[in-house]
């Protein structure tokens, strides 16, 4: 371990977790990240799940077998079993449901596309990644599609003389089954698609995925980060390619610590563009160039942001969203107060975030923590830029201001820098004078409250 005073400042300004080696070195750290930590594997398996035509894959392998599975049962029945409860009939349902599936499907994904398609042009573009995600839509194409397969499968096993008496009342039983589960689909997707891709639904959306990226950080909120020095003989990790992370592999970090025998510190988070240039972590140890690799390896880098892991994303989607509302063509400051209020929760929970031992990063591996005046800016600055002209926005972002301000006194500083620079862009903007004087009285009655007395 190096005893310079640049790596005791980062120590200092980072997540820096050791744990006592009881049972060695590598035993000690892989049980440190299994709480903690999502492995790459772990991570491209979420992002597996999370595509559309992975559920309707699912349901249609599932709706196949239990349409073939008659043949396999049916010599289970008793022969005269189906005609006592009319297994006959199966013929008719299955050509009604192969005929009215197929109707819902092409309409379940219109709709699914009307809404992405609204919600790029009319919200942001960056959140239509959580509609698609959104897993009562994707659970309703399944069903609807896997159903159509279901009956078609059916179909051209009766034609074919598969099943046999009794293994018609296992393809009954099951499209009776089939059909219950449909309806309950059916309502639910009915109650469920009037509010699909909404403004206000969008919204929602995105403040949960922002919630939860808190609730996962393994660092907390810092109000006073300054710049990290890296010592000069330190080995600095870059990357050639140029990119956004999105997942950070910290057990593949630490596993990587234990065999150079020192800290890896990493230097940037979730969120951040990368470059050739750019150092995305460094150590003092002596790292070969197979450990180098898998140094680079353990950091997910794309093209796009994600919402995972990346809080401030989260709130640069919300202010988007404000932007669009205050745009002439929109005008709807109703909307931009809606962000305010939820960017406004998902700060709140930033400054009240505490990770606790799960959540934290393992031993060897020390992560930057979040800038509170950086996460401030991403919600709050492009609101007061667009919306410096109506007092109503203005009024509501002091108040928001103000809150946070409230909950945390090392919050204060950049609170008030934030409130002044969003009150001298409402002086210059405001046509009215009455407006400019009633932005100004409430400014100067809010932080009043926070003046020492």
């Amino acid at each position: 371990m190096p005893s310079s005073a640049a790596h005791r400042n980062w120590v200092a300004g980072s997540a820096h977790i050791r744990v006592r080696n009881d049972h060695g070195p590598a035993a000690q750290q892989r049980r440190t990240c299994d709480g903690c930590c999502v492995t790459q594997w772990q991570w491209a398996v979420r992002l597996l799940t999370r595509h559309v035509w992975f559920r309707a894959a699912l349901f249609c392998v599932f709706a196949a077998l239990l349409a073939l599975a008659g043949a396999v049962l049916g010599p289970i029945l008793p022969y005269d079993f189906g005609t006592k409860i009319g297994a006959k009939s199966v013929d008719n349902i299955l050509n009604v449901l192969a005929a009215s599936m197929l109707t819902v499907t092409t309409f379940s994904l219109t709709a699914m596309v009307q809404a992405y398609s609204g919600a790029t042009n009319s919200i942001t573009p960056r959140a239509v990644q959580l509609l698609i995600d959104d897993t009562t839509a994707q659970n309703a194409l399944a069903t609807f599609l896997g159903s159509f397969l279901f009956a078609i499968v059916g179909i051209i096993a009766l034609s074919t003389g598969l099943y046999g008496e009794t293994g018609r009342v296992i393809l009954y039983v099951g499209t009776i089954s089939v059909i219950l589960y449909i309806v309950v689909t059916l309502l639910r997707w009915i109650e469920h698609v009037a509010r699909f891709g909404r403004v206000s639904d969008t919204i929602r959306r995105v403040e949960t995925a922002a919630l939860k990226a808190v609730a996962d950080l393994s660092v907390a909120l810092r109000f006073d980060v300054s710049a990290v020095t890296v010592p000069a003989d330190a080995k600095r990790i870059r990357c050639a390619m140029i990119g956004r992370v999105t997942h950070i592999d910290l057990s593949e970090l630490a596993e990587v610590a234990v065999e150079i025998g020192a800290d890896i510190n990493v230097a940037v988070s979730p969120g951040a563009l990368i470059d050739p240039g750019r150092t995305i972590a460094w150590s003092s140890g002596d790292a070969d160039d197979r450990q180098t690799r898998r140094i680079i390896g353990a950091f997910t880098i794309v093209h796009e942001r994600a919402f995972d892991q990346d809080p401030r994303f989260g709130l640069v989607v919300l202010s988007e969203i404000a932007s669009r509302a205050l745009s002439p063509a929109v005008n709807d400051p109703g909307t931009a107060i809606a962000v305010l209020e939820a960017g406004t929760r998902v700060l709140a929970a930033l400054i009240d975030h505490r990770p606790d031992k799960a959540n934290a990063p393992p031993a060897g591996v020390t992560v930057p923590p979040l800038s509170f005046e950086d996460v401030l800016e991403d919600l709050f600055r492009p609101i007061a830029r667009d919306g410096a002209g109506l007092v109503e926005v203005g009024i509501r972002l002091q108040k928001s201001l103000l809150t946070l301000a409230e909950l945390e006194p090392d919050a204060r500083p950049a609170c008030l820098a934030a409130s002044a620079d969003a009150h001298a862009r409402a002086e210059k903007a405001m046509v009215s004078e009455a407006d400019r004087n009633n932005l100004t009285r409430m400014n100067h009655a809010l932080w009043h409250e926070l003046s020492p007395s």
